[in-house]
């Protein structure tokens, strides 16, 4: 109730302001709707916003699994870790927007190297998360699984994968937020299609009602998915720290 009642809010001071500053570069909530509901009718809303989840999606389960892999190995092997730190920190320090231009500019204007590019620069935070996570790994509970003899596929569910979970849970919430703004921003540099190629295409028009639709719908796309996907699987693999009262 509190969050519909701060989204109304929120709402109500945007068309305020918007009536009285009475400017294009403003529009008031009903411009937007206008614009949302044209772009719907059209079936362009759907497809471009398709496009982008699409790209989203495939650059989160590469940049996750090959961030986690790789954290993991790092913060488990104190050597590999010193060799590595170095190219960590080169990665994180590297802006979005040089990644995504040498992207297209070896590999070209393609579906592979806009998903690699996004993928790229979310990698790097999931290996600092992940690696943090396998420091903080409780030994003790390694020697107990090691003395009942759980074995490394037991181990590693019961054992590891649970201590392990808050650590995931963190980089993946921080890396759907990401993400979806450095697809954006491939788009508009070097793709036909998407989120980002059309806000860049109304920017040039300075529609900013269809500007502003386009991103309150997808972020609206984003809130479902971490309301309805991320927080309820987060609590399911959650529940074993539940305790009774």
């Amino acid at each position: 109730m509190m969050t519909l009642l701060s989204l109304a809010g929120l709402l109500a001071l945007w068309w305020v302001v918007a009536t009285f500053a009475d400017s294009r570069a403003l529009p008031a909530p009903p411009a937007v709707l206008d614009a949302f509901w044209r772009d719907t009718r059209t079936g362009e809303l759907f497809f471009h916003l398709a496009m982008t989840l699409f790209r989203v999606a495939v650059s989160f389960v590469l940049a996750m699994a090959i961030g986690a892999a790789i954290g993991i190995a790092l913060g488990l092997n104190r050597d590999a870790n010193r060799f590595f730190d170095p190219w960590v920190i080169l990665f994180l320090n590297l802006p979005a927007l040089v990644v995504i231009v040498l992207a297209y500019i070896w590999f070209g204007l393609n579906e592979a190297a806009a998903i690699g590019a996004i993928a790229v620069n979310k990698i790097p935070n999931v290996v600092v998360t992940m690696r943090e996570g396998a420091r903080a790994l409780d030994r003790n509970l390694s020697e107990m699984a090691s003395v009942y003899r759980f074995g490394r596929a037991k181990t590693m569910r019961h054992v590891v994968i649970p201590q392990l979970q808050p650590y995931f849970a963190a980089a993946s919430r921080s890396g759907i937020a990401l993400i979806w703004k450095i697809a954006l921003v491939v788009e508009l540099l070097g793709r036909s299609n998407g989120v980002g190629f059309q806000i860049y295409l109304y920017f040039q028009l300075f529609d900013v009602a269809a500007i502003l639709a386009y991103t309150l719908a997808f972020v609206a796309i984003m809130l479902l998915i971490e309301f309805l996907l991320v927080q309820p699987l987060e609590a399911y693999s959650t529940r074993w720290r539940i305790r009774p009262a």
